[in-house]
């Protein structure tokens, strides 16, 4: 990969920085996601083996959930990726409180493996990487639903699950870390703006 090119965390990064002056997060509310990392961050402490259990998705689901967050965004010599930063639990908790959400992701995660069935004769998990990678390609992209109906479902169904791990990547520790976001701080002293050059 060439050195001055832009990588897609470029990209979301700029996106979110771009957003800063709102909010960073696309579908939860800054408040609502802090919460749903500091639930999950209880619940890892007071669990026997320091892991979550998931509440809404079955295990299948779970593991397929965790590999689509990492193609997502995944971990660079820069940060750590969505699985790190917790986007799996994340997507879980609030799944399980939401039933749009539960229909929109239990369903397209059914949809992701019934496709795959049909194109690679295996579930998503088992496929191998350049098959995810191509399936990924096909659902990543609004225009290609527009040539293949037979797509829709999933294309929404990605978009929707690539928004929720951007919201939880970026309202984590590791995603606030990675957007080197400083936050307010103290200024002793504000010189003002600098003199306006006299023509």
């Amino acid at each position: 990969m060439p050195r001055n090119s832009v990588s897609r965390r470029d990209v979301l990064r700029t996106l979110a920085m771009g957003a800063v002056g709102g909010s960073v997060l696309q579908l939860i509310p800054l408040q609502a996601a802090e919460q749903v990392h500091h639930m999950v961050k209880q619940e890892k402490a007071h669990s026997a083996a320091g892991k979550y259990r998931p509440k809404f998705f079955s295990a299948h689901q779970y593991a397929t959930l965790s590999a689509l967050c990492d193609a997502i965004l995944p971990a660079d010599e820069q940060s750590g990726g969505a699985v790190q930063a917790g986007a799996p639990e994340f997507i879980d908790l609030i799944t399980s409180e939401n039933k749009d959400y539960q229909l929109a992701l239990g369903g397209g995660l059914m949809w992701l493996d019934g496709q795959c069935m049909d194109r690679y004769a295996h579930p998503y998990l088992v496929c191998s990487a350049p098959q995810q990678k191509e399936f990924l390609d096909l659902v990543a992209y609004r225009k290609n639903a527009l040539t293949d109906a037979s797509l829709s479902q999933g294309v929404e169904f990605f978009a929707f699950l690539r928004r929720l791990t951007t919201d939880a990547f970026y309202s984590s520790e590791i995603g606030i870390n990675d957007l080197q976001y400083m936050g307010n701080t103290f200024v002793k002293e504000f010189p003002g703006c600098p003199p306006v050059p006299e023509s």
